[in-house]
């Protein structure tokens, strides 16, 4: 688990490592049968039939696993106050069962909220690999930090 951070902790072009981790058969069947049951979710032969070559995780389980990878880097304990929202997401290559999923967290920017002095913005960069080295999914997002001393600086 990271060190507990806040909006001053974060500075353009710094990447934080994510993962390693596991994806189980186990956990994508589960993850289908509840929000997304294609059959390529749900068996290895209903993957094989498929483009994706074998069971393969739902791009949402995708995300599901980046968040988990996220936390475990840098948002559990943090002074994290949420996202406004997601930018882009890209799901390049089929994350299969067996696969060890990697990756970072770049810094893209930081500023500071105009409107409530108390947090900033950290503009991300996420890319999540499979233990081959390929990219399995990008994306990009913003997320709120609690400034450690509100009172420090102006809001820019």
């Amino acid at each position: 688990m990271g060190r507990h951070r806040y909006f001053e902790d974060f500075a353009a072009g710094q990447e934080i490592p994510l993962g390693p981790r596991t994806v189980t058969a186990g956990e994508i069947v589960e993850f289908a049968r509840d929000f997304d049951p294609a059959p390529y979710h749900l068996s290895e032969e209903g993957g094989k039939a498929s483009l994706l070559g074998g069971l393969a995780a739902s791009g949402w389980h995708s995300c599901a696993l980046l968040m988990d990878m996220m936390c475990d880097a840098f948002l559990v304990p943090s002074s994290s106050q949420g996202t406004p929202g997601i930018d882009s997401c890209r799901w390049l290559r089929p994350v299969l069962a067996g696969d060890t999923l990697s990756g970072t967290a770049t810094v893209r920017s930081v500023r500071r909220s105009a409107s409530r002095p108390s947090i900033g913005f950290v503009a991300f960069a996420f890319a999540m690999r499979n233990g081959r080295g390929e990219t399995v999914m990008e994306a990009e997002n913003s997320l709120m930090f609690g400034l450690r001393d509100a009172t420090a600086g102006s809001a820019s």
